[in-house]
């Protein structure tokens, strides 16, 4: 059972749902990696444990990444900080914008 043959399952979209979901899924994935290679290195240190747990971060962030909930989750995010922002900028200028023929409101 060689470890260069073992590859992570899938994450679904559900496991990136919460936190406590995401946590569930990391472990998950990083136990069954643990228990393919304890036949060849047993115990695990404690530095090829937080190996084996930084690399399955790193695939489940990769994965939440690509995921299309997110993409959706990342656009809302951005237009409510880009509309705080685009208000900020509005207040800074709002007599200068008046001046131009910039209405309060649109009719």
């Amino acid at each position: 059972m060689k470890d260069e043959t073992w590859s992570s399952r899938a994450y679904a979209n559900e496991e990136f749902l919460s936190f406590d979901r995401l946590k569930r899924a990391v472990i998950s994935r990083v136990l069954d990696r643990a228990e393919r290679l304890m036949g060849e290195e047993f115990p695990l240190s404690p530095e090829r444990i937080a190996e084996l747990t930084t690399e399955e971060w790193q695939r489940a962030k990769e994965a939440l990444q690509s995921s299309p909930g997110a993409r959706e989750a990342f656009r809302k995010y951005l237009e409510g900080t880009v509309g705080d922002k685009v208000d900020g900028l509005i207040k800074t200028d709002k007599e200068y914008l008046s001046a131009m023929g910039v209405a309060e409101k649109s009719l």
